[in-house]
Order: C-alpha cells, then sequence, then structure tokens
C-alpha cells in the first residue's frame, strides 16, 4: 500500500487557504472604507479584481527610468498638508545621521589629512509641510565631497541642502578621529593619539555658529587621596598610593567670525591646561615620569574645568564655551562629573540622562 502523506497535507492545506480566501472576502463585501484601508496590505491584495495583471517576479535590469516615467512616482513625504499624521507642529530637526564618506581636512603642522567623516544634517519643518526629501541633503553635501574641508565649505553645503529643502533653519555636524603624533615623556618614543573632534555649523533665525568640539584623555590623581598617601608615609611609615583614574573632558567651542581655530591649537590649550594627558608609547622611564607628572598635578574635577575655562577665556578666538568633564573613579563606583558653561550658547535648564557615559572611552 502506498501513502502519500505530503500530497494529502498539501491537499488539506490549499482547502484551508480557499477557505479562508472566501471569508476575507465575505467579510469585505460588507466593511466600511475606513476598515478596508485599514486591512494589512499583504492580506488586501487577496481582494484585488480576479483580472488584475499577473505581475513578473524577474528583477527589469535594463528598464530604463526616463525622465516621463519619474514624473508619475509617488511622493508622499512632499505630499500635502492633508497627509500629516499626529500634531500639526513645526519640526526643529528632521534629517540625517552617520552617513559616512572620507573627506580631507587642513591641519596645522602636516597639511592635509583624509579622515573618514560621519556627517549628521538636518533642517527646519514648517508645521505645514509633511517631510522632506532626506536623500537631498546627502546629494547636496557630495557635491562638496572633493573639497578640503573647512568651515567656509561646510557653509557651502549647508547652504545648498537648505535652499534645495527651502527650510528656514538648518545643521551640519561632522564627526572624525583626528590623529596627532605625540612624542614619550623620557624615552624619546613617539606614537599616534586620536581625539574625537566634531564640527558644527548651526543656522537659526538667520544666525551661523560655528562649533568645535572636542574630547579630552587624561589622567587625574585625587588630590585628597595623595595627601592621605603622603599622611601614612610621613606618619606611620606606611606605604599608600593615591588613586589616580582615566579622565575625559568634552570641550564645545564657539569660533569668533573672521577666526581660526586650528585642530592643534585646541589641543594643546587642554595640554597647558592640564599637562596629564594619557600616554601612547612607553617605557620604563616614561612610566616613571607620568607618575611624576601626576604627583605635581593633582586635580579634582572641578579643578579640570575650571583650568580649561581659564585657557579658553583667554583665547580671543573662542566665544561661548561648554566644558563636561568626568572622572571615571577609581576608588568609587560612580564618577565626579563637572558642567562648566561661559555665555548664552551652551546654557540649558535640562540635562541629557545620558551625557556623562558618552565620555566613556575605551581602549
Amino acid at each position: 500500500m502506498n501513502l502519500h502523506l505530503a500530497d494529502a497535507a498539501n491537499d488539506l492545506a490549499r482547502k484551508e487557504a480557499e477557505t479562508a480566501l472566501a471569508t476575507l472576502r465575505r467579510w469585505a463585501a460588507t466593511a466600511s472604507e475606513e476598515e478596508l484601508n485599514s486591512l494589512d496590505p499583504a492580506a488586501a491584495r487577496f481582494l484585488a479584481d480576479d483580472d488584475y495583471p499577473a505581475l513578473s517576479n524577474v528583477y527589469p535590469a535594463d528598464f530604463d527610468a526616463d525622465a516621463a516615467y519619474k514624473t508619475t512616482l509617488p511622493d508622499l513625504q512632499n505630499g500635502p498638508a492633508a497627509l500629516i499624521r499626529g500634531a500639526r507642529r513645526a519640526i526643529q530637526h528632521v534629517g540625517i545621521s552617520n552617513f559616512r564618506l572620507p573627506l580631507r581636512y587642513h591641519t596645522r603642522d602636516n597639511g592635509d589629512l583624509t579622515l573618514e567623516t560621519s556627517v549628521t544634517g538636518t533642517v527646519s519643518l514648517e508645521a505645514d509641510k509633511k517631510g522632506i526629501n532626506m536623500s537631498r541633503i546627502m546629494r547636496s553635501f557630495y557635491g562638496h565631497a572633493e573639497k578640503t574641508f573647512s568651515f567656509e565649505v561646510i557653509e557651502a553645503a549647508l547652504d545648498d541642502y537648505k535652499n534645495d529643502l527651502e527650510s528656514i533653519d538648518a545643521r551640519i555636524q561632522m564627526r572624525f578621529s583626528f590623529p596627532m603624533k605625540v612624542d614619550s615623556l623620557r624615552s624619546g618614543l613617539s606614537g599616534y593619539q586620536y581625539y574625537d573632534i566634531a564640527l558644527e555649523l548651526i543656522e537659526r533665525d538667520g544666525v551661523r555658529l560655528k562649533v568645535v568640539h572636542l574630547d579630552y584623555l587624561y589622567s587625574s590623581t585625587c588630590p585628597c587621596s595623595l595627601e592621605l598617601s603622603e599622611h601614612a608615609r610621613r606618619t606611620r611609615g606606611q606605604l599608600a598610593t593615591p588613586h589616580s583614574q582615566r579622565s575625559v573632558a568634552r570641550l564645545s567651542v564657539v569660533v569668533n567670525e573672521g577666526k581660526c581655530l586650528w585642530f592643534e591649537d585646541l589641543i594643546d590649550m587642554c595640554r597647558r591646561a592640564v599637562p596629564t594627558e594619557t600616554q601612547v608609547m612607553v617605557k620604563r622611564e616614561d612610566e616613571q615620569a607620568f607618575a611624576e607628572l601626576n604627583a605635581a598635578n593633582p586635580i579634582f574635577v572641578e579643578d579640570a574645568a575650571r583650568l580649561f575655562a581659564e585657557r579658553l577665556i583667554a583665547d580671543p578666538r573662542v566665544g561661548d564655551f561648554r566644558i563636561v568633564a568626568s572622572h571615571q573613579e577609581s576608588l568609587h563606583s560612580h564618577d565626579a562629573v563637572s558642567i562648566l558653561t561661559e555665555g548664552d550658547t551652551f546654557v540649558g535648564k535640562s540635562l541629557d540622562p545620558k551625557l556623562f557615559n558618552t565620555l566613556f572611552h575605551v581602549g
């Protein structure tokens, strides 16, 4: 006796499908237009007329989307205000984040460098507009991608996509890792330190701001712990070591109009303010030197913020600024943090709940 279980199963599945389709069509015959419009598209296609043309499932590699054809394509993002969903309110920023491309930058010391760059581009959207064509931001930006970037080139890119999208306000932010060769303290070796830098151009109400963001990594030796360790040595002959930790300061500075602030200049300001920058190439003599350098520069997180501020205030190229510092404690299971702002640009009543998490740097 021969049993064809697979055929029996297929027949049963087909009958169930036909029953389900008949049920769907009976429901559709009495359903309202609103109910039909809310139906899952995958189910709705089964309600099409029987004479609906058969569709090809072969990719048409030779198809030419000519100008006439393109005019027939639907464009929901740029549709009428009647298509707006939710509250009819203006949106301050809408666009794209983290599209990447290699870009050239001027440097103070080593000519031009090509660096992988993450770009965020946004525009404002008026309350009566449905949306924007986000690919236009990328197309506008790529029009300048072969140039060596400066704030002037970024302004030209912002002008292009702001005009193309008929927007009032706009913003570009470009993030990259900037390499700079650093000498060891005593051994004569050198290696590349990498700095997280972001350039930001903001236009709001016709006013433009040029902002540079820099993350600076340093070691912070606790002054209190240093004194307590020395007390144990001096009074009890007890060996003790002060606690130190990797620390991060994020400096955000407005570049004054007509001024040029090199990346290297901002890094040099940080080094002069807090000289205990983390090291790249280290031999024993360098490690000993770093211990001595930390002992000569013990620092609380409050000290760090004020020392960075002192350098920024003294530089005529720098306008408003913000310093966010995090000392990622080796003594505690929490961090010590501070924020210092100068001017109105970075003042805010609310604090990003994840702000200090973003200052954590891994090797």
